[in-house]
């Protein structure tokens, strides 16, 4: 009865999601058949982290949206391709049960949306070679969304702790920051050289950054953090 009643939860959030417009329809439908086999395999907990990211995804992609139009920066609904790449790499934690690189994959996640959406409002300069660029450049990074990010990986790890994902707060945080800032920098080079180059295009590198994540989350478990 009670998988059920989660199972309904995901459900009615998908169409949220799709009436809010954070998504699109199959972007929509495919988070509910995420959202479905973490908690299935998981449980509702689990779910509560990747749902977190999609908030805070939402909330900061329409953060100072008027000032992001006027330099020129567009924001277009996410599909089911930016679903796969940032979503992916979580649910295959998931189905392991491997709580510490599904952490690690959705800190990376929620570290470089918010590292990007809040560093727009700085001058970034490129992560190779430290010249100035305009906000939105692939690879562009900054003071204000490193700061960004470290809170938002932050958040995750705490939340994960709360939740019982994680059985130590502090292993949590450790996890979050490190793979969190890791992943979302890994994000900003592979932007800076292939996707710049055109030989990687953002979900590419969405998906890379995740997977960084995700192991460098395992490899701070494995050696006792």
């Amino acid at each position: 009865m009670i998988q059920l009643i989660f199972l309904m939860i995901c459900i009615i959030f998908g169409i949220i999601v799709y009436l809010s417009g954070a998504l699109d329809l199959l972007g929509s439908a495919f988070v509910t058949i995420i959202g479905i086999i973490i908690v299935l395999q998981r449980g509702f907990n689990w779910l509560v982290i990747l749902l977190l990211f999609l908030l805070l995804g939402s909330i900061f992609t329409k953060f100072k949206s008027d000032y992001k139009k006027r330099i020129g920066l567009k924001h277009e609904k996410r599909t089911v391709r930016n679903v796969v790449s940032n979503g992916i790499v979580p649910v295959v934690m998931a189905l392991f049960g491997n709580y510490s690189g599904f952490i690690g994959a959705i800190a990376t996640a929620t570290a470089d949306t918010m590292a990007s959406e809040i560093g727009v409002l700085s001058k970034p300069i490129l992560i190779t070679s430290r010249e100035q660029v305009k906000p939105g450049t692939d690879g562009g990074v900054s003071v204000l969304g490193t700061t960004a990010g470290i809170i938002g990986a932050l958040i995750i790890g705490i939340s994960a702790n709360i939740l019982n994902v994680s059985p130590n707060i502090t292993i949590s945080i450790i996890i979050s920051i490190i793979s969190g800032m890791i992943g979302c920098f890994a994000d900003s080079l592979l932007g800076a050289t292939l996707e710049r180059n055109g030989l990687f295009n953002n979900e590419h590198v969405n998906l890379s950054a995740t997977i960084i994540g995700a192991l460098v989350g395992i490899i701070i478990t494995s050696i006792g953090a």
